[in-house]
């Protein structure tokens, strides 16, 4: 499990340091329980908006305190305009913290130099599609584009050549990108431990990775901040809407069919 708490863009210091240390009573709480989980943060949720060293900060302070407990965190990747601050916060607390993970997004053209600059840093990547709306200047705008870069970067982080310069969480829904990540674990002998897939609860393709023995974290995004959050996605890309209204749709038909 990877908990993400609803928020982003906050416009002060006093709600950075909430998040914070929100952030920070969770990984301890989960410790606490016990639970094979970890947290994953957003920047702009810890101030990168209007102070980007208060921002990295307040971000090393949640990845020590994760390592304190041996735990890892993960960094979101939000819109374009963010990209390259939160690689080099990245950057700057991996270098003191090998406890923590990045995500990259396969519709932005930037992404394949992105992962070959971090590859000495040896760090975990969950590799996503992106859910937000880019221009043509700087993203590839059709599926069938997008599909074919997420298997070019894919194949980067599996690469043997590679040896262990990435551990990759792979993160997607899409059935055929599922298919095509299983041929290439196949293909390339990685062992169970050397990788995982990742989902946002509740999708339907989560019992068959685990029927099939592979490593699965699920995504759970919780808070009060749900109804902006998940607006703004559909606002941002459209194509949103229609997985969404797809997977309804594929949950309904199965459910006729028990009856």
């Amino acid at each position: 499990m990877s908990l993400n708490h609803l928020g982003e863009n906050v416009h002060t210091p006093e709600e950075a340091e909430r998040a914070r240390s929100s952030y920070i009573a969770m990984v301890r709480e989960l410790d606490a329980r016990g639970l094979d989980a970890n947290v994953s943060i957003k920047l702009t949720q810890l101030g990168l908006d209007f102070d980007r060293d208060l921002c990295g900060n307040f971000a090393a302070d949640i990845a020590a305190a994760a390592a304190e407990l041996g735990r890892t965190i993960e960094m979101d990747m939000e819109g374009s305009a963010y990209t390259e601050p939160t690689l080099d916060i990245f950057e700057a607390t991996r270098g003191r913290f090998p406890n923590v993970g990045l995500a990259i997004q396969a519709y932005l053209y930037r992404s394949k130099k992105d992962l070959e600059r971090l590859a000495a840093l040896r760090p975990k990547i969950r590799l996503v599609k992106g859910a937000y709306r880019e221009p043509a200047a700087i993203a590839l705008q059709k599926k069938r584009e997008v599909d074919a870069n997420y298997c070019r970067l894919l194949d980067l982080l599996l690469d043997s050549s590679a040896g262990a310069r990435f551990f990759p969480a792979i993160a997607t829904h899409d059935p055929t990108m599922l298919d095509y990540a299983r041929r290439r674990l196949v293909e390339r002998s990685f062992a169970r431990d050397q990788y995982e897939f990742q989902m946002i609860y509740g999708v339907r393709l989560q019992q068959q990775l685990c029927d099939q023995g592979h490593p699965l974290r699920i995504y759970v995004p919780f808070g009060t901040e749900w109804c902006p959050y998940f607006m703004r996605r559909l606002s941002e890309r459209p194509a949103n809407c229609w997985f969404v209204l797809r997977t309804l749709a594929a949950e309904s038909l199965r459910g006729n069919r028990r009856r």
